[in-house]
């Protein structure tokens, strides 16, 4: 997709990954320009202002694959949160520094494990922090 879609990050979310991008040294994270570029041209609002259908930090999301109708949860999270589940996909992959800011209905493309790309759709933000009240997570 040529045209990267509107997206909207909490004051909260941007401030700590401000923090996390600083604190990741040069060469180890391939993804830190495309994250910081995203950042930088992100809406940055309040966390009680973001609305229920963007994909904010900690937010699961349920997608699904143009191509095969597959659809599948995951959730968005910080690395230390990371684990072996794979239901978690991190800020720092590219697919996770791509989903943040989204808003349901938005698609993207996805790289396939063998190479080439799937379109996928965000079908519903199945839970977020702020919309759950929690926005200090």
């Amino acid at each position: 997709m040529n045209t990267r879609p509107k997206i909207v990050i909490s004051s909260l979310d941007a401030d700590r990954l401000d923090t996390l991008l600083g604190s990741v040294p040069d060469g180890t994270f391939p993804g830190k320009a495309e994250l910081e570029a995203e950042l930088a041209r992100a809406e940055i609002v309040e966390p009680k202002k973001v609305p229920s259908t963007v994909v904010s930090m900690n937010s699961t999301v349920r997608f699904r694959v143009e191509s095969s109708q597959e659809e599948f949860n995951l959730t968005l999270v910080y690395p230390k949160d990371m684990d072996s589940s794979g239901t978690k996909i991190s800020i720092l992959a590219p697919v996770g520094s791509a989903l943040l800011g989204l808003s349901q209905g938005d698609q993207i493309e996805w790289p396939k494990p063998g190479g080439g790309l799937l379109r996928v759709c965000i079908e519903e933000i199945v839970y977020q922090p702020e919309r759950s009240g929690e926005y200090h997570r």
